[in-house]
């Protein structure tokens, strides 16, 4: 696909209960925290990972498989905080990240602490498009077909990285 980009999970941020497998293209929530070296990076809270490089100034397009309870697939600025527990940390819940919130059951659109529902079918593959320069970031579902859940349209200020969170045990990302 055009603007295709091959993601890697950063060792340096995930989260211990987060363990990452397959040359760090799949994270697993796990009850067992992993032994990871401390990182000023590292989220002690949230079960968050960043991936290792940004995607801007040029267009981009991934996508995440995904099983279990549910996610967010996010993009957000480095300097997201990554120790404590409030919305300041959480993917989506701040004016540094934009998240969608992926479950069995619904989608839901997530930045600077609002949250909007999107109607449609559960999807466990999708695809995200991303061009930095003109401000444009769309989520797609992609099971049967491709089909556009939300974009949006702002000024990105600083780099974007993409992010993950992933809720309940056996719960997985594949990139």
């Amino acid at each position: 696909m055009k603007y295709a980009s091959q993601l890697i999970l950063d060792v340096n941020s995930v989260h211990p209960n987060l363990h990452l497998s397959e040359g760090n293209r799949t994270a697993t929530m796990k009850s067992e925290p992993k032994n990871y070296p401390d990182h000023q990076d590292r989220f002690d809270h949230w079960q968050q990972v960043l991936c290792r490089d940004s995607v801007n100034g040029t267009r981009s397009y991934w996508e995440v498989d995904w099983r279990g309870t549910e996610i967010d697939i996010a993009v957000t600025y480095r300097g997201i905080r990554r120790k404590g527990n409030g919305n300041e940390w959480s993917l989506g819940w701040n004016d540094k990240s934009w998240s969608l919130y992926c479950s069995d059951s619904k989608f839901s659109i997530v930045h600077n602490n609002k949250s909007s529902d999107i109607p449609g079918p559960p999807s466990s593959r999708i695809g995200v498009y991303l061009d930095h320069a003109a401000g444009i970031l769309a989520f797609y579902s992609i099971s049967g077909g491709m089909r556009l859940l939300h974009r949006v349209q702002t000024t990105f200020t600083e780099p974007l990285y993409p992010a993950f969170s992933v809720w309940g045990f056996g719960t997985n990302i594949k990139l």
